[in-house]
């Protein structure tokens, strides 16, 4: 299937009055930092705080005045809910969104705040697809209208119009375009309309480290679902992409760059301490992305698109926590002490370096054990202060276990 220019300009009327032309803004920061002409197109400043409501209201608006009777039914992570929320109040359709009972608090309030009386929120599974299943089974039994996040020629032609505006916003032209993908319907609508209007542009999408269904799915040349993903990056974390989003994807996308969770969190942070741009996780991906591209965008004119910027303020302990682990700048270490006297002093005189600090410190003293462990958290002022570290930990003949955030047992204990 293709999305035509003709498809995305009929999108972009019905969407006056209703989203905003969002800025493109040029980062002198990412610019010296890569060596290139870099721009973000500030899609967090809808007033739904992401793209989404451009592909849900143009959907919605397409409706007959019979179909709009019936009522509507979506399933969504968060973003789609809210694009289909505030459709729902404008044009006066009742709805029922079904969504993950892993969603942020901040999305769910925010969706009922844009729905009014016009929408009944469901929480329903742990993921988007688990939600997504059970929405259909309702829409099937309301026989009610289903309004897709992604996979939805009209859906997709309302994204493809940030793609019509990045191309009248830069005159002098583009050449790499680098976007985030959940399910695939925002890169299959804008990616349309720029390889319809300068085949030479190259597209990169981003997809979070443990929920890439896009890139698995392009890598085996078919459609795969993935049994299991991480849904910290919610707003792209789908265990399987659309049909018609795939078949675009392959046609349009030069390659997918799967980012790490941590770089995904270091660089929500960097947007914020430095441009004072609150992203969500899925909305920083882009931009995270550009570490794995530095060769490809050097000397090139590029735009990493900001998705959205619905993140919830109680995320950011856990965001910077899984910044700092990424830089190499926070360990945790089970540590073996003696049960002696002196064994901490020990660790705290000719352990420690004069810039290491401990963030955390779990003992457990058994009378009936010689020896008894600590969980012990260690922040580095750089990352290189590691070795030494661990050096002088087997100078002085303390035990221990450095624990990776790979492990099983991370996740339990830290």
């Amino acid at each position: 299937m293709k999305i035509t220019i003709q498809q995305i300009e009929e999108a972009e009327k019905r969407l006056q009055g209703v989203v905003i032309r969002s800025p493109l803004q040029f980062s002198k920061r990412m610019s010296e930092k890569f060596d290139a002409t870099i721009y973000i197109k500030r899609e967090d400043l809808q007033e739904v705080r992401s793209y989404k409501i451009r592909g849900a209201y143009n959907k919605m608006a397409s409706l007959s005045v019979a179909e709009r009777k019936k009522g509507i039914v979506t399933a969504s992570a968060g973003n789609h809910a809210q694009g289909v929320a505030y459709s729902c109040s404008y044009l006066k359709i009742h709805g029922t969104i079904f969504m993950p009972i892993t969603t942020p608090l901040q999305k769910i309030e925010r969706v009922k705040h844009f729905g009014n009386k016009y929408v009944t929120v469901r929480l329903v599974g742990q993921t988007y697809d688990e939600s997504a299943k059970a929405a259909h089974d309702y829409c099937d039994k309301k026989n009610q209208i289903y309004i897709h996040a992604f996979n939805d020629p009209l859906t997709i032609a309302g994204q493809g119009t940030v793609g019509k505006e990045i191309i009248e916003q830069l005159p002098d032209g583009l050449d790499i375009l680098v976007a985030p993908i959940g399910g695939g319907g925002f890169i299959s609508g804008v990616s349309e309309y720029i390889k319809a209007v300068n085949p030479q542009v190259t597209i990169y999408g981003a997809e979070p480290e443990n929920a890439a269904a896009m890139e698995e799915s392009l890598k085996q040349k078919k459609l795969i679902t993935l049994k299991k993903i991480d849904t910290f990056v919610d707003g792209a974390a789908v265990q399987r992409v659309g049909e018609v989003t795939f078949e675009i994807c392959q046609r349009n996308l030069k390659k997918i760059i799967v980012v790490p969770v941590g770089r995904i969190c270091k660089t929500m942070i960097d947007l914020y301490q430095n441009e004072g741009i609150i992203a969500e996780p899925a909305g920083a991906l882009a931009m995270a992305a550009l570490s794995s591209l530095r060769e490809e965008v050097k000397g090139k004119t590029v735009v990493c698109v900001l998705s959205g910027g619905n993140n919830d303020i109680l995320r950011y302990p856990e965001i910077l926590e899984k910044s700092l682990v990424y830089q190499g700048l926070k360990h945790y270490f089970i540590i073996e002490f003696a049960q002696k006297p002196g064994q901490l002093r020990l660790f705290l005189e000719n352990g420690l370096g004069p810039n290491d600090d401990i963030v955390r410190f779990e003992y457990m003293k058994k009378s009936n054990k010689e020896k008894g462990a600590a969980l012990v958290g260690i922040e580095l002022k750089d990352r290189k202060d590691l070795e030494p570290f661990l050096k002088r930990l087997e100078e002085i003949g303390i035990n221990y276990q450095k624990l990776s955030n790979k492990e099983m047992l991370y996740d339990y204990i830290i």
